[in-house]
């Protein structure tokens, strides 16, 4: 198995000698993940906001993971 540092050395030396086309599906790749890291739509937001409002104004309104188990089991019989 290849060690990172020997995947990063492989791909330094194709990036070396890849022609355009393929330069331009890395930069791709790069770029698409760099916009995706850590990103939050603001739908996603939205919704989450919500529901830590109503965890904050109601904090034992929840159920327990033993519950929603149990729940889970029941519904889709798991």
């Amino acid at each position: 198995m290849e060690s990172t540092i020997d995947i990063r050395k492989r791909i330094h030396e194709f990036i070396d000698h890849a022609d355009e086309r393929i330069l331009r599906i890395i930069n791709a790749i790069i770029t698409t993940e760099e916009n995706t890291e850590d990103e939050l739509n603001s739908s996603h937001k939205i919704i989450l906001d919500k529901r830590l409002l109503e965890h904050k104004e109601n904090p034992n309104s929840g159920k327990s993971w033993e519950e929603v188990k149990s729940s889970l089991k029941d519904k889709y019989g798991l």
